[in-house]
């Protein structure tokens, strides 16, 4: 009879990296709102860029590709529907979890608060410093600046790119007290946003989160929810006082940020790090594509 061989941390993950138990990073609520934004995301740039750039070779295949024009409306307006589902749930979560906490002002201003604040500043600065070789990196807390500024990029989306998206989705209605000039106005805001927040997400963001050197090849921790000890230590050292405060309690299922995690399994590790490779490629393709109709046309 053999022993036991114990399921090893798949290496592609930079979040399965070093020693040490995993934590809980994110909550169950964090990673499925998390995963309306990349299938509602993906489904209007993928629709939208055929639009924006009819001209370029790959327009009429990827047009064909998604079922023609209208299965590509459709297709467009599915992720519009989704998007603005899980932002109206999550100002309800955030008025709930307002109105509930016994601080507020902690929830809008304190350590682990998602609003930017001064430090933010400073840690940007800081940063820069140690990309160059010119500093240490700064001692990032909850939420490092760069994770505010994606958060409150997505409110700016919606309101901007969704609140136009929407005067073109049913100009019959909004006509009735909008000048006609606001409609021309609204489709160009609506495709330069667009096509602003692809470029954002595909380059900085996808460079922040996956492609530094020390999270490449992929930082599947939203996927899985966890990380390692070793992980939080060097991206968020700020809440390791937290983290030690759990330590002794043992590894739950109950996704509870800053508490022992059991270790991710092999097949939901296989599967993160596979939904995330799809990911890369396809919003890097997307880049590509980008790059050349706007260079090359």
């Amino acid at each position: 009879m053999t022993d036991h061989i114990p399921e090893q941390p798949l290496n592609l993950d930079a979040a399965q990296r070093g020693d040490g138990p995993f934590v809980w990073r994110f909550e169950r609520y964090h990673r499925i709102t998390h995963a309306a934004v990349i299938v509602s995301f993906f489904l209007l740039v993928i629709t939208g860029l055929p639009l924006r750039f009819s001209h370029a070779f790959w327009a009429g295949p990827l047009m064909s590709l998604l079922g023609g024009v209208k299965m590509a409306g459709i297709l467009h307006r599915t992720g519009a529907v989704i998007t603005f589902l899980y932002f109206s749930a999550h100002l309800f979560y955030v008025v709930r979890k307002l109105v509930r906490s016994p601080d507020p002002m902690k929830i809008l201003w304190g350590p682990d608060s998602l609003v930017p604040q001064p430090r933010d500043i400073v840690d940007f600065w800081h940063q820069t410093r140690w990309y160059f070789g010119r500093g240490p990196r700064p001692r990032f807390g909850r939420w490092s600046y760069m994770e505010k500024f994606d958060y409150f990029a997505v409110f700016w989306g919606v309101a901007i790119i969704g609140g136009s998206g929407l005067l073109l989705w049913f100009p019959e209605f909004f006509s009735h007290f909008l000048p006609g000039w606001v409609f021309n106005v609204a489709t160009v805001v609506h495709s330069d946003e667009a096509l602003l927040a692809a470029g954002f997400i595909f380059t900085i963001h996808f460079f922040h989160v996956h492609l530094r050197p020390e999270k490449f090849p992929l930082d599947a921790v939203m996927f899985t929810g966890r990380a390692t000890r070793s992980y939080m230590e060097e991206e968020h050292p700020g809440i390791m006082e937290e983290v030690e405060r759990h330590a002794s309690e043992a590894p739950s299922p109950h996704q509870i940020p800053d508490t022992p995690a059991p270790p991710p399994t092999r097949a939901a590790s296989l599967t993160a790090a596979a939904l995330g490779f799809i990911a890369l490629a396809v919003g890097l393709s997307l880049i590509g594509m980008i790059l050349w109709a706007v260079i090359l046309y």
